[in-house]
């Protein structure tokens, strides 16, 4: 179901059907890129618990495990894995969702855009509940 919603969400981005996230209040915002940051930095390190760590609930429910986690992101995601460059874009709302757009350019030099859904949490924090990896649009400098 994961995939179907975030297939459905790149399609309503590239569609153009979203609204810029003014409302969304400046602390907000930087936690969302802040949980994002350490997200990757995780990776970096390969810190599979603290990368675990900062998705949702649910999709630690999907995956069960850091390790099957981190395994699914190094075959499936490696623009998000081992990025060259990474380049934070709008915030946007599509339906009820914040969606945080990234620019990455991958290990092989490819442009890949991130949609990153985030969710708050039982806690009130942000959390990542889903990425999808559209064709990019940065040049490899």
């Amino acid at each position: 179901m994961h995939v179907v919603l975030r297939f459905c969400f790149a399609l309503l981005l590239l569609a153009g059907a979203v609204a810029h996230a003014a409302d969304i209040a400046d602390a907000d915002r930087g936690q969302i890129k802040s949980v994002i940051e350490q997200q990757l930095a995780a990776f970096a390190r390969d810190d599979a618990a603290a990368a675990f760590g900062f998705a949702s609930p649910g999709i630690q429910r999907q995956f069960g495990s850091a390790d099957t986690f981190m395994a699914m992101v190094r075959s499936d995601y490696r623009a998000v894995y081992r990025p060259r460059s990474v380049s934070f874009g709008e915030l946007e709302r599509v339906a009820d969702n914040l969606v945080q757009i990234v620019d990455l350019i991958g290990p092989a030099g490819e442009s890949v855009r991130a949609l990153y859904i985030m969710e708050r949490d039982g806690e009130g924090a942000w959390r990542i509940t889903g990425v999808s990896l559209v064709p990019g649009t940065q040049k490899e400098t």
